[in-house]
C-alpha cells in the first residue's frame, strides 16, 4: 500500500480517495482492489495512531468544516476563490485520508451488529444487554442512547433493558415496535410471523393497521402471521409436560379475510368452524376479547349476518 501512494502523483491519489467517498456515501460496491486497497490503508493507519492522535484528527476535521458553517457570506474576490477552492478540496483530501475515514466512521455511521454463527451477546450504552439469536442482526445509530433509545432489528433477539423512566426504548422490526422503559422480552421475526414475549415489566407494541397491545409478564403479542392482525396471548407451563399453555386474552383484525380469521379462531379455540364458501374473501374487522369461543363466535356470526349452531366443537353458520 505504501508503494502505493508513493509511486502515483498527488492528483491521483486525490482522485482516488476522492472516489472511495462517492462510493462510501453512496453505498456504491466498492470493487475487491479497492476494498483491499482500502483495508490496507486503514490498517497501517490503526497501527501507526494512537487513541490521541485520532482524537486530534478527528477534531482537525471538524475545525476545518466549521469555517465554511460559521461564517457569513460575503462577495468574494475571483482569486480568493480559487484560494477557498483549494482550502475546500485539501478538507475532503483530509476527510478521505485515513483519520477522515476513521471519523466518519467513528462519528457518524451506525453500528451494525450480527450473529453470523451463534447467538451473541451485545452491551449498550445505557447498560441493556441484547442477545442476538443465530442469524440476527442489530443496528444502532450514533446518537444512542440519547432522550429516546432507538434500536433496529433484523431477525430474532432477547432483550434485557436498563430502566429508565424517562427515556423509552424502542425496537424498531419489520412492519412492528417494541417501546418499554426497563424490561425482559423476546422479539422473534420468521416470515410473515412476527411475535413478542415479555418476561418480566411492560411493554406497548404497534404494528400497522392495529390498535397498541400492551403486555404483561408471561404474555405474548403475535400477528399469526397475518397482516392487520394483533393478538395477546397468556402463556402458563403445564405441570406434567412443562410446555406452555396459551390463552387468549385479546384478538383483533383490521380488514382480514373471513377465511383468515376462521382458521386464527379454530386453531387457538381448538374448534371447527363450518361457513358458506361466498363468506371466504369476506372483509372482517372486529375485536374481540379473550372469552369461551361461544361468546366469540356469537359476535361473530352477527358481523356477518348469519346464525351459528353448535355441537360439540363444530360451529356452524348459516344465513
Amino acid at each position: 500500500m505504501k508503494y502505493f501512494m508513493k509511486s502515483q502523483p498527488y492528483k491521483n491519489t486525490a482522485a482516488f480517495v476522492f472516489k472511495l467517498w462517492q462510493r462510501e456515501v453512496s453505498e456504491e460496491k466498492i470493487s475487491e482492489k479497492e476494498d483491499e486497497l482500502l483495508n490496507q490503508w486503514k490498517n497501517q493507519a490503526e497501527k501507526d495512531l494512537d487513541k490521541i492522535h485520532m482524537t486530534q484528527s478527528k477534531e482537525r476535521v471538524l475545525s476545518a468544516l466549521e469555517l465554511y458553517f460559521s461564517k457569513p457570506v460575503k462577495p468574494t474576490p475571483i482569486y480568493q476563490l480559487k484560494r477557498y477552492a483549494y482550502t475546500a478540496a485539501a478538507v475532503v483530501i483530509l476527510l478521505l485520508s485515513v483519520g477522515g475515514i476513521l471519523t466518519y466512521t467513528t462519528l457518524f455511521k451506525p453500528d451494525t451488529y450480527t450473529a453470523d454463527t451463534g447467538n451473541r451477546k451485545v452491551y449498550l450504552a445505557d447498560g441493556s444487554v441484547v442477545t442476538l439469536l443465530k442469524g440476527a442482526e442489530l443496528t444502532i445509530d450514533k446518537s444512542f442512547p440519547g432522550s429516546t433509545r432507538i434500536v433496529d432489528l433484523k431477525g430474532d433477539a432477547v432483550f434485557s433493558v436498563a430502566k429508565s423512566k424517562t427515556h423509552p426504548f424502542i425496537v424498531r422490526a419489520d412492519g412492528f415496535s417494541t417501546r418499554v422503559l426497563g424490561t425482559v422480552f423476546k422479539i422473534s421475526q420468521s416470515g410473515k410471523d412476527k411475535s413478542v414475549h415479555l418476561y418480566e415489566g411492560k411493554v406497548a407494541v404497534s404494528s400497522a393497521g392495529t390498535e397498541v397491545s400492551y403486555l404483561k409478564p408471561n404474555q405474548k403479542w403475535t400477528n399469526f402471521g397475518i397482516a392487520h392482525t394483533a393478538a395477546v396471548l397468556s402463556l402458563t407451563p403445564e405441570n406434567k409436560s412443562g410446555k406452555q399453555k396459551s390463552e387468549l386474552v385479546s384478538l383483533s383484525f383490521n380488514d382480514v379475510s373471513f377465511r383468515e380469521v376462521a382458521e386464527v379462531m379454530q386453531a387457538n379455540y381448538k374448534i371447527k368452524i363450518v361457513y358458506p364458501k361466498e363468506m371466504a374473501d369476506k372483509r372482517i374487522t372486529a375485536d374481540f376479547t379473550g372469552g369461551a369461543a361461544d361468546d366469540n363466535m356469537e359476535a361473530l356470526a352477527f358481523i356477518l349476518g348469519l346464525e351459528v349452531h353448535k355441537e360439540d366443537h363444530i360451529y356452524t353458520l348459516k344465513k
